[in-house]
């Protein structure tokens, strides 16, 4: 082979894996979900709860970013699994120029997957409109969550079935107060906290937690080439990428890679719905 048709064939080969790489980027891997498996030791688990699971759900960004029907679809996915309890961990949308596509989010929501015990929800930062900045897109899609049957906790706690669940509003966002959420923190009862930015991990307001926290926002970078970390991610620190960390006092986090996306694009890091098998911790 003379030197032209190696470089011929070079060219026209680079340029085929990468329309290949491009296609499958934009159009396959977006929308490729993985229901990932996952053992949840909790302390003081009551022996009833023991095998039950619950699916995490997070950032689905409803939009104009995306198809949203692949959501819905995910949703019809996830009944099949028929979990007992379901979280929601926050941005439920991205803005339109400037807008909440309310219509949509509607239509996404009469769709919603169900706890057989309880379904339960926090907010993001994007579920605070622009700049993060506005309560009163926050206060709607909060109340659209609890006319959808989702029990919204903004700083708050709530107990079923004797698995206590602490809900922080978001780090970015107008409503953030962990020390008033964190005052329902009882160490001798099972516990799970709901943290949308999995930065609040590092922030000063656990005191004695030592159990289990749910959080999403980074997406997992949805950009990971082979052997390097992702190129982009929301969070300061940067070992928060995805999956489960283990926390100082005992903490575990889990950080879901999120069902939608802010941008149609995704390399080695697919959509991920949870699922949690409760056990003894």
């Amino acid at each position: 082979m003379n030197r032209r048709k190696f470089i011929k064939r070079t060219f026209f080969g680079l340029t085929g894996i990468g329309l290949v790489t491009g296609l499958y980027t934009w159009q396959i891997e977006p929308f490729w979900l993985e229901f990932v498996k996952v053992k949840m030791p909790i302390k003081n688990l009551p022996d009833d709860l023991v095998g039950k699971t619950l699916m995490q759900i997070s950032d689905m960004h409803v939009g104009k970013r995306f198809d949203h029907r692949y959501i819905i679809k995910s949703f019809n996915k996830a009944k099949e699994f028929n979990p007992d309890f379901v979280v929601y961990t926050g941005d439920y949308v991205s803005t339109h120029k400037g807008k909440v596509l309310y219509d949509v989010l509607d239509e996404v929501f009469g769709h919603m997957v169900k706890g057989k015990i309880a379904t339960l929800g926090i907010l993001g930062n994007h579920d605070y409109g622009i700049n993060w900045a506005e309560a009163d897109v926050a206060d709607q899609i909060a109340s659209k969550l609890s006319d959808n049957g989702v029990d919204v906790l903004r700083n708050e706690a709530t107990a079923i079935s004797g698995l206590h669940f602490i809900g922080f509003d978001d780090y970015w966002g107008l409503n953030f107060n962990p020390q008033k959420a964190m005052q329902h923190f009882d160490p001798t009862k099972a516990t799970i906290v709901l943290c949308h930015n999995p930065d609040v991990c590092d922030e000063d307001v656990w005191g004695q937690y030592n159990s289990w926290i749910l959080s999403g926002h980074t997406h997992g970078g949805q950009v990971k080439p082979p052997f390097l970390p992702p190129f982009i991610l929301p969070v300061k620190n940067r070992k928060y990428s995805a999956g489960q960390f283990s926390l100082s006092n005992d903490r575990t986090l889990y950080i879901n890679r999120a069902l939608g996306h802010l941008w149609q694009v995704r390399l080695n890091v697919r959509p991920e719905i949870t699922l949690f098998e409760l056990q003894k911790g």
